[in-house]
């Protein structure tokens, strides 16, 4: 089971134990309300505090999130990018180049025309 499980079924019985704590012994709504939440409260900072003790969230986390595995793909598209990047560094070259020997050509025809 996974912790927000445990901390969202221990709070609401909390709540619960709350409600019948505050039934059976205040009779102020203001109270009532007041009871409630701070018993919930209590459990659920106990709750995290058990969690926190004794679950082990850096083995949860190697099987959810396998770091090696997203930095090997992290690497391989970094290299594809860096391909991509050099082609298309060459065709703007390229292309730069013909517009430079077409501008050339037109400013000796402008000059034979004038």
């Amino acid at each position: 089971m996974r912790a927000d499980n445990y901390i969202a079924f221990f709070t609401v019985c909390g709540f619960f134990i709350g409600l019948i704590f505050v039934v059976i012994k205040i009779e102020e709504p203001v109270e009532i309300v007041i009871y409630t939440l701070l018993i919930t409260f209590f459990f659920y900072i106990v709750i995290h505090i058990v969690i926190m003790n004794y679950i082990d969230t850096k083995k949860i986390g190697l099987r959810i999130f396998n770091k090696e595995h997203h930095e090997e793909i992290n690497d391989y598209l970094l290299t594809e990018l860096a391909i991509r990047e050099r082609k298309l560094e060459s065709i703007i070259h390229h292309l730069d180049q013909k517009l430079k020997k077409s501008s050339k050509k037109h400013e000796s025809r402008k000059a034979k025309a004038a």
